[in-house]
């Protein structure tokens, strides 16, 4: 069994990174937005603050309170998609439920959606076109590649179908010649569906859904999966049993989500490229 480190593929990244900001004169910023007080969504923003930071890419948090209006947003965002100096913007989730999620992320600039959520990189993505790709599924195709796992032709089963994992990885594989299987919660019997894998990639928050029994000997495991319990991070994977039938599989922590970060600064710059 192969241990899949999120970090020792980050670092990778990180030097092909350093190499292309080398290349770069301008001045990098991302700007983050947050809406209200969520302390999970503090932990992420500070993991991005910092990771800018270590390549000298300038951060800033811009915070509302709860009941903030669609209006007030809007508004900041589009004076943030005229700000020459602004080369990405993202709108931390989740956000209250009052606000019109998709209105507002849909104001932001293609160009500087560094999440890549807007319906334009959406589409791109899908019509095989140059896009932000959301970081998560980024992260992903990064790790398959840097670990020599094989796509073309390998039956993946993707469990969760979210905008930022399950959905854009679909044109991701298939253009890597993959044979593209989604599961979620209406699926019927899951379990027979991820015995013919060759790669399972689960998303979907929920402990030790995928168990021993589940899947095939020699299959490849991409845990997405953050399950915080009393103090403890678990997976959506059973690891400990597990780990002993895959050929590689990621840990929680330690694995996709230290790629997500990275992911992050590569869509900086690719922003930054798209306004050039």
């Amino acid at each position: 069994m192969i241990l899949m480190s999120g970090k020792d593929c980050s670092n990778y990244i990180k030097e092909e990174i350093k190499k292309e900001l080398n290349n770069i004169n301008n001045k990098l910023k991302l700007v983050v937005i947050r809406v209200g007080e969520d302390a999970a969504s503090k932990v992420y923003i500070n993991s991005k603050k910092k990771a800018c930071e270590s390549f000298n890419i300038d951060f800033e948090e811009i915070v509302y309170p709860d009941n903030i209006t669609d209006d007030i947003l809007i508004n900041k965002i589009n004076e943030l998609n005229n700000d020459t100096k602004v080369t990405g913007i993202l709108l931390q989730l989740p956000i209250p439920n009052h606000l019109n999620k998709d209105k507002i992320i849909n104001t932001i600039d293609y160009k500087k959606d560094v999440d890549g959520l807007t319906t334009i990189n959406i589409g791109k993505l899908n019509n095989n076109e140059k896009s932000i790709i959301p970081c998560t599924a980024l992260g992903i195709i990064n790790m398959l590649k840097y670990y020599e796992v094989n796509l073309e032709g390998s039956n993946v089963v993707i469990v969760g179908r979210s905008n930022l994992v399950g959905k854009p990885l679909i044109p991701l594989l298939l253009k890597n010649n993959a044979t593209v299987t989604v599961c979620h919660s209406k699926t019927k019997d899951l379990k027979s569906h991820l015995l013919n894998a060759d790669i399972i990639i689960c998303a979907v928050g929920k402990k030790h859904l995928i168990t021993k029994d589940m899947v095939n000997s020699g299959a490849v495991i991409i845990d997405v999966g953050i399950n915080r319990i009393d103090g403890k991070l678990y997976g959506d994977v059973d690891f400990d049993n597990v780990k002993d039938i895959a050929s590689k599989i990621t840990p929680v922590p330690g694995g996709v989500g230290v790629m997500t970060v990275t992911s992050l600064i590569s869509n900086i710059i690719e922003c930054y490229k798209l306004q050039m």
